[in-house]
């Protein structure tokens, strides 16, 4: 027990509750994206019901750690590359990304006839919404485990950081999740990085010795992060100047929340 309470176990916490809520905020945005077409009473709900589902999805990830070991283990060779278990997890849930993404696009810039089928039906589904997010958070909570357990192998390192790092998110996933809103070019800000993210996924299930030598991640993540920032200000110079456009399937905020 006493060796839990070492230096390098606390830089490790430290370390994995920083990386955590990183990786946490492609599910954060995920999230409200797909929350944004439920009725206002259960958004709060499909918010955290999403973030619940992702944290729980890594500790049971980690408590199986000899399952997710195994699933690097090659299933067939195909152009030279071997595919794995978690080779096909996140080809697949990186096309799938993609494939929601720009059809999350399309449907708030071009579909004039899929919105007004939209509003005649009404909102959008609880139980499809969680579905969509179940689906993804194992993508994202294998991505985050590997990673976890690369930088320590202790249960009790990994998991009070997970743990952190999920009430952050649930603190803010709702000013994140408003904030992207209130703004439609944040909002196909993130749609787009969604894709980029998806694109990583992509690449890493089919090489991913090309994603860390080449450090992918870490050049989408600065691209990411400046194009926010460059957004940032264009919200704060253009604030009293337009008033932005509405997207297709633009919820209408309760007052005080505009």
């Amino acid at each position: 027990m006493e060796d839990l309470f070492t230096v390098q176990n606390l830089v490790a916490l430290l370390t994995l509750t920083a990386l955590e809520i990183v990786l946490g905020i492609d599910n954060v945005i995920f999230i409200a994206i797909l929350s944004g077409k439920l009725p206002a009473d259960e958004r709060d709900k499909a918010r955290r019901l999403g973030i619940g589902l992702a944290v729980g999805s890594r500790i049971a990830l980690l408590l199986a750690i000899n399952w997710i070991s195994r699933l690097t283990d090659p299933l067939f060779f195909l152009s030279s590359n071997d595919i794995s278990g978690r080779d096909l997890i996140l080809l697949g849930g990186g096309l799938f990304l993609i494939g929601k993404s720009t059809y999350e696009i399309h449907e708030r810039l071009e579909a004039v006839e899929g919105h007004r089928a939209h509003e005649a039906a009404g909102v959008g589904s609880l139980a499809a919404v969680i579905a969509q997010v179940i689906l993804i958070d194992v993508v994202f909570s294998l991505d985050s485990v590997i990673t976890a357990v690369g930088i320590s192998g202790e249960l009790a390192v990994m998991i009070p950081a997970i743990i952190v790092a999920a009430i952050i998110m649930l603190a803010f996933s709702g000013v994140v999740s408003r904030f992207v809103e209130q703004h439609p070019t944040m909002k196909i800000l993130a749609l787009a990085f969604l894709i980029l993210i998806g694109a990583l996924l992509v690449i890493e299930g089919w090489n991913r010795e090309a994603v860390e030598e080449n450090h992918l991640k870490n050049y989408a993540y600065f691209a990411m992060a400046f194009s926010v920032a460059i957004e940032l200000i264009n919200i704060r110079v253009r604030r009293r100047v337009e008033e932005p456009v509405k997207l297709h399937n633009q919820p209408t905020l309760p007052p005080g929340q505009q």
